[in-house]
């Protein structure tokens, strides 16, 4: 018989898997609080299952975590795990710890294949999907480690946003059982306002996410324009700004917030001038009549080699916030935490097998080599 990871379900899932076995939803709930709410991966801990169970569990499931390569602690305090994955691929996750709050931002895959220009995840190219277990695993470990690292009972993690390496709505199946879990009153208990997925805009699966788990949302837009967009973030040809935006208030509908948070990448000449501010309150106050409900979060750009960009001065963003903010758009410039250990906003890159031409692998070599390097906005924390 196939080991089946317990991580890989959520609560409805464990309930099929005991039936199967022969046991009663209860037994499903008791052991999904072991494993989510109290850390537990030794079956003969979980005291309050029948031996029975136990023994049955021990010859087809195990809570099988992922392999920690490296763990670095910012002198701010952010911490960031590289996640081994098999076959050569890691992610990164990273802990951004707030007065208020604790973050953690979660990577959904391997690399990614949207191929945003800024992106050093894209220019590494796309390795593969990972499981639930995957996704899950990294807020299980983090969660119990950090409760014991800081002597708690209570819950660490408050926020998660699904902001690390990857493209979560490209990896819909796996994203949505992960999701139920951190918001299951059994499992993690989070809030739907504090969990937050972040797409580069794949129309279709904010649609389903909307009926199906609907969460916050964040939406990488980095452009005003269409020509401009779809030189970024090459998904826009797909689906280009008006169509993302219809999507948006769709979503608007079955949202926990009432609003939709666009994330905008600072770049030195190509899209932080005030026309293309301009041209931004012209879409999210007029389209469709109404405009898109939203507040905007204007994030530094951490260079590398590969990109051929640059990072706006402050005076640009300051400029470009200030026409947002006069425009009663909500808007905050994202600040940097953990710059120190390569965590900060759009500096996570793991490591991924090589997906790309040989004509690009010298340049991605010196981007590891040189280390500032960039994805899409990955250590992003959220308010409440």
């Amino acid at each position: 018989m196939t080991t089946a990871n317990l991580l890989d379900f959520d609560l409805d899932g464990l309930a099929a898997f005991c039936e199967q076995l022969g046991e009663k939803r209860f037994r499903a709930t008791q052991l999904f609080r072991w494993i989510h709410q109290r850390g537990a991966s030794d079956f003969d801990q979980m005291s309050d299952l029948a031996k029975s169970l136990r023994q049955k569990l021990k010859g087809c499931a195990e809570v099988r975590a992922l392999t920690v390569l490296t763990e670095h602690v910012s002198a701010d305090g952010t911490i960031k795990w590289l996640f081994d994955v098999g076959d050569g691929n890691a992610v990164e996750t990273v802990f951004i710890p707030e007065d208020d709050r604790g973050t953690l931002c979660v990577s959904s895959q391997a690399g990614c294949a949207v191929g945003c220009r800024f992106c050093s995840t894209g220019h590494q190219g796309f390795a593969r999907n990972l499981k639930t277990s995957e996704i899950l695993a990294q807020l299980w470990y983090a969660e119990h480690l950090l409760r014991r690292k800081f002597g708690r009972d209570e819950r660490v993690i408050s926020n998660v946003v699904m902001m690390g390496m990857g493209e979560p709505l490209q990896n819909y199946n796996a994203l949505v059982p992960a999701l139920r879990a951190m918001l299951d009153d059994h499992g993690y208990g989070l809030s739907r306002r504090r969990v937050t997925v972040s797409t580069s805009g794949v129309v279709p699966m904010m649609d389903r996410l909307a009926l199906d788990c609907p969460v916050a949302m964040a939406v990488s837009l980095h452009a005003p324009t269409d020509e401009l967009r779809s030189h970024l973030v090459p998904l826009n040809r797909k689906y280009p700004i008006a169509e993302l935006l219809d999507a948006c208030l769709r979503y608007l509908e079955h949202a926990p917030r009432d609003f939709i948070t666009f994330e905008y990448c600072m770049l030195d000449g190509v899209n932080d001038q005030p026309e293309h501010a301009r041209q931004l309150i012209e879409w999210v106050q007029r389209h469709r009549g109404t405009g898109v409900p939203c507040k905007f979060n204007l994030i530094p750009f951490n260079p590398f080699p590969a990109s051929g960009l640059l990072r706006s001065s402050n005076a640009a963003v300051q400029a470009f916030a200030a026409l947002l903010s006069a425009a009663g758009i909500v808007t905050t410039v994202r600040k940097t935490r953990g710059d120190d250990i390569d965590a900060a906003c759009g500096q996570l890159a793991g490591d991924v097998r090589d997906r790309t031409n040989a004509a690009t692998r010298m340049a991605q070599k010196r981007v590891i080599e040189l280390k500032p390097v960039s994805s899409r906005a990955a250590a992003l924390s959220t308010g409440a």
